[in-house]
């Protein structure tokens, strides 16, 4: 379990540390509201999405309901694809839930996906196998 500390540094602006990384009201309400976001994306296309919980820091996955696929949601106008990338991965590792995979968006732009080439391609593979036999 992770350390959680408060820091208020002043009375309308509290930040939040989990394991060294410090985090702002607004950041975390824009975190929120892009798991939500792709949560109703999902749902509307058919998956039963269920989310983790807002300050559950890393004990449970942001997003749960899509077979063989880690969710690691990520709302942020400059995205280190690579470290969030690292964080799917470590995830994905612990909760045995499936494929690490990044959604991810910026404002004013659409829902991306990334994952690993490895990854993908077998995906790939079943998909067109699946297609072939039909």
């Amino acid at each position: 379990m992770g350390i959680l500390v408060f820091l208020l540094t002043r009375p309308s602006s509290v930040f939040v540390t989990v394991k060294g990384e410090s985090m702002g009201k607004t950041s975390q309400r824009k975190g929120r509201d892009g798991e939500e976001e792709l949560a109703n994306l999902l749902r509307n296309n058919g998956y039963h999405i269920m989310r983790g919980g807002s300050m559950t820091f890393g004990e449970v996955p942001d997003l749960m309901g899509l077979p063989g696929v880690h969710i690691e949601v990520k709302r942020v106008e400059k995205l280190n694809i690579w470290t969030a990338m690292d964080q799917a991965i470590r995830d994905a590792a612990r909760f045995q839930d499936g494929v690490p995979t990044v959604f991810h968006r910026k404002n004013r732009s659409g829902w991306l996906v990334t994952m690993r080439f490895s990854d993908w391609i077998k995906m790939y593979k079943r998909v067109r196998t699946n297609d072939i036999k039909k």
